[in-house]
């Protein structure tokens, strides 16, 4: 008997906002992080991703703001158009919210399994 596929799954998508419903981070921003980690400067980031220099630079700076910490340092300690790299808190904060969308993603996967298998099989 040829097994069958499913034809339906669960998606989930997450971010973490403050109490006024403000995004302050997700994987849009974890995406610019790993794209200046990878290009060394918000700009090269920026066309990397097809964004302005102005959107990703806006976006990170919001986090910032929202967050308290600094996400990105300057590479020549504080001038201006020596590149950026991530701080240990914007590495921890990454780490740290991969690893919650892997837990969230495993219990939306478990939960499908258990409420809509025989249903949507």
């Amino acid at each position: 008997m040829p097994s069958k596929e499913k034809n339906t799954c669960v998606r989930s998508k997450i971010w973490l906002q403050n109490r006024d419903g403000d995004v302050i981070f997700g994987h849009g921003r974890i995406k610019i992080l790993k794209a200046i980690q990878k290009h060394g400067s918000i700009n090269a980031a920026a066309q990397s991703l097809n964004m302005s220099y102005r959107g990703a630079w806006k976006r990170i700076k919001n986090a910032e703001e929202r967050l308290d910490h600094p996400l990105l340092e300057s590479k020549i300690g504080g001038h201006s158009g020596g590149g950026s790299k991530l701080t240990p808190f914007a590495l921890e904060l990454m780490e740290r919210f991969e690893a919650m969308q892997e837990k969230v993603e495993l219990i939306a996967d478990c939960t499908y399994e258990e409420l809509f298998s025989d249903l949507l099989s």
